[in-house]
């Protein structure tokens, strides 16, 4: 019998620390309201790491999430995917070390993948993969950032974006359909335009990479610190993602106006309003609400399927478009079954 890929159960776990507006405005001396912050990114709030609190760390209390509700055991997971672009060490693969937290099988495949903000539009492409292929029966996927640690906190163009966030996501063979179509690109031209230009081998860490440098919009960073070319960003979301909607509708042969709800990487207000506007998607048919918690990369986008769960907005059987986009560049989309 030829099995599907079903999306099983999905909890998510965010740090208990917390940055809001008023705070930023304070600690960075800003000239601008709570409002106005609110009004063009869609964020009130940011969980941060603490000083010593990885990625890793976030992935492990998401998985322990959900595995203590019963929905699979430990030992039942034939593959963990841990997709991160803040590891704990250039190596060992920091899903060697949850999947040892984790008690997972001996036999457990265990791998990390640096992807982003379509992040987990590549992780569901990798374990459909590996239960379509007959290599896995469950797979946990994990999504975790802590893009805190890369932010310069005199840095306004990405501090009053970013928050750290985990999920975890069980995908399991099944006889109905739940996962369908996914199509992933990826265009490197754009690798420039949301970078921490040092700290790897092209780069390392040296004297002069740690000196601090206002740009022209008054942005303070070193090289060792997270760079994001704004515009250049919203240019490309506006040109990919349509494209890539409109990819996965050919391949479901499906119109927009029959997707149930849409469910776009919350990467902020400004940018999912434009592109809903573009799309022409009801309002009432398209998630934003990142206000609690930031922009967190990876893990936005199961983050944003289980706050639309809770709060009613997609049920038991509807379909729901994800879209993913950004560094890299890469992008991702794909149609599931609730």
């Amino acid at each position: 019998m030829r099995f599907q890929t079903k999306i099983e159960a999905i909890e998510y776990y965010l740090p208990k620390n917390t940055l809001s507006n008023e705070n930023l405005i304070e600690e960075m001396n800003l000239q601008w309201s709570s409002e106005e912050i609110y009004r063009k990114t869609g964020i009130s709030s940011r969980h941060i790491a603490d000083a010593f609190e990885t990625s890793t760390d976030l992935g492990i209390k998401a998985a322990q999430q959900l595995l203590s509700a019963g929905i699979c055991r430990a030992d039942d997971v034939d593959f963990l995917l841990f997709c991160t672009q803040s590891p704990d060490y250039f190596l060992p693969a920091s899903a060697c070390l949850i999947h040892h937290q984790l008690k997972l099988r001996a036999d457990c495949g265990a791998v990390d993948f640096n992807q982003g903000c379509s992040g987990f539009i590549y992780g569901l492409a990798i374990a459909k993969g590996l239960i379509e292929s007959g290599m896995a029966r469950k797979v946990l996927l994990l999504a975790a950032e802590t893009y805190s640690k890369y932010i310069n906190s005199q840095d306004r163009s990405t501090r009053t974006i970013f928050g750290d966030g985990a999920a975890a996501v069980l995908l399991v063979a099944s006889s109905s359909s739940g996962l369908g179509s996914v199509v992933v690109g990826t265009d490197g031209v754009g690798a420039e335009n949301l970078i921490v230009p040092a700290g790897g081998a092209r780069n390392p860490i040296r004297n002069e990479q740690l000196i601090e440098q206002a740009d022209e919009n008054g942005n303070i960073r070193s090289k060792a610190n997270l760079y994001m070319n704004g515009p250049e960003i919203f240019n490309f979301t506006l040109r990919v993602v349509p494209k890539v909607v409109q990819d996965i509708l050919d391949r479901e042969n499906k119109t927009i106006d029959q997707i149930d709800y849409f469910i776009f990487h919350q990467a902020n207000k400004f940018i999912l309003d434009h592109l809903r506007k573009k799309l022409k998607i009801a309002e009432e048919k398209f998630w934003i609400d990142l206000s609690e918690c930031g922009n967190t990369v990876s893990a936005s986008i199961p983050i944003a399927i289980k706050m639309a769960l809770d709060a009613g907005k997609i049920k038991a059987g509807d379909q729901v478009m994800l879209v993913g986009f950004g560094v890299g560049y890469s992008w991702g989309a794909c149609l599931i079954e609730i």
